[in-house]
């Protein structure tokens, strides 16, 4: 039994060390335990709620007045309400029901229900905006996974140079500056090297509440090991998909409507409302028990509701130019974007796999030049200081390709 037990929980642990993360499940993830976007969707459902409570009319009132709790010598006598009781009882009830004209109420549902729409735009805003940081995130922890694999090799490199100068140190074999030269290098890789966990420690930190994963480490992320060009992906039209996927011109364009839609109301706030009167009178008219009829309306005399109106106009106008504004800048900014990324690859095509493969074993080379002392220590940390630079170029280079692919597809609304 306890044979069964060990070898469960070497499987178990198996399974927890080769558990990985590709970009696609840490999004599924984020589409289903990011509190932020949970708490979004209430913004929506509250919006359908308020084009549910516009749709329902005003509610009638009801009046009670007049009611006499005693009688004076002067009082007439009633007929009673019920049994010997109401002979001198006096009362009057007024039922009042708003009836609005000219639409208003239809008016009004209609910019609610443009108010949901913006409400939807600004939840896949939301969505578009935190998955976009996301994958730059994601890009920016397969850049610093790549650099740590190459700086913890280094370390090690030079953890076994400097082993081997403090023997020949002892053995007065070489100088103790090149064994301090070959310390401090250490040294230098060594904070390197913290300083980049610090910054995937942050990232990590970063996705684990953007995705709700809280066991995500860097090692369990699925990196692309090598550069895949991603330009083909893009369309040619892409200046004509912003009006179509946009949410930024698809909220504006909203926003248009709604101003449109505010001005309707605002004329139509020109025709005054009717209120009806149904009215009964126990003991105060010539008649014992009267019901009557009324009608009430405001008098459109002094008020036209010009200034409104204006003001509906003029935002109207605002908005439109708000579109155009928000329009050119947005297809100023892809063209920018795109002709960046086109820039950044044909950059990166000419770093190639086999360069970097033959790059590692020319420092294995050098190295072995080294201990057969056919290059001289300062030549061998100079190239291997010129590798790490190339490499950390190269890898900025990538993360800031599949970043601005990633502005890319925000600014268009679209994933390629």
């Amino acid at each position: 039994m306890r044979f069964y037990i060990v070898i469960l929980f070497f499987f178990v642990a198996s399974l927890s060390r080769a558990q990985s993360y590709s970009l696609t499940q840490l999004e599924a993830s984020f589409l289903k335990e990011n509190y932020l976007l949970l708490a979004a969707k209430f913004d929506v459902s509250k919006a359908e709620a308020e084009i549910v409570q516009e749709k329902v009319w005003a509610n009638p009132s009801l009046a009670v007045s007049e009611v006499n709790l005693w009688a004076n010598a002067g009082s007439e006598t009633l007929s009673p309400l019920f049994g010997s009781y109401g002979k001198t009882q006096q009362v009057s009830v007024e039922l009042e029901q708003l009836v609005e004209t000219a639409g208003k109420r239809k008016k009004r549902v209609a910019i609610k229900r443009l108010e949901h729409r913006m409400a939807v735009y600004e939840f896949e805003e939301l969505v578009r905006e935190l998955r976009k940081e996301l994958r730059q995130h994601f890009h920016h922890l397969a850049t610093l996974k790549h650099s740590q694999t190459q700086l913890v090799d280094m370390v090690k490199l030079f953890q076994q140079l400097e082993k081997q100068y403090q023997r020949q140190v002892q053995q007065e074999n070489v100088s103790k500056a090149d064994y301090n030269r070959v310390h401090n290098e250490l040294l230098r890789m060594q904070k390197d090297l913290a300083e980049l966990e610090a910054d995937a420690e942050a990232g990590l930190s970063t996705l684990r509440v953007l995705t709700g994963i809280n066991d995500l480490e860097i090692e369990k992320l699925s990196v692309a090991e090598s550069f895949v060009s991603r330009t083909l992906l893009v369309p040619k039209d892409i200046t004509n998909l912003i009006a179509e996927q946009n949410i930024g011109i698809k909220k504006q364009s909203t926003a248009i409507e709604m101003a449109k839609q505010h001005l309707e109301l605002e004329k139509a706030q020109r025709t005054p409302d009717v209120t009806l009167q149904l009215g009964y009178d126990r003991g105060g008219n010539i008649m014992q028990d009267f019901i009557g009829l009324g009608v009430q309306v405001d008098l459109p005399v002094f008020n036209r509701n010009k200034g409104n109106i204006q003001k509906a106009k003029h935002q109207i106008d605002q908005e439109h130019l708000t579109y155009t504004a928000l329009q050119r800048e947005l297809e100023q900014t892809v063209l920018r974007c795109r002709n960046q990324l086109l820039k950044y690859e044909n950059v990166l095509n000419q770093w190639t796999d086999g360069m970097e493969e033959g790059q590692d074993g020319i420092i294995d080379n050098y190295r072995k030049h080294l201990e057969n002392r056919q290059v001289t220590l300062m030549e061998f940390m100079d190239y291997v200081q010129s590798h790490r630079e190339a490499r950390a170029a190269f890898l900025d280079l990538w993360q800031d390709y599949n970043n601005t692919f990633e502005e890319l597809q925000y600014l268009i609304g679209k994933d390629f």
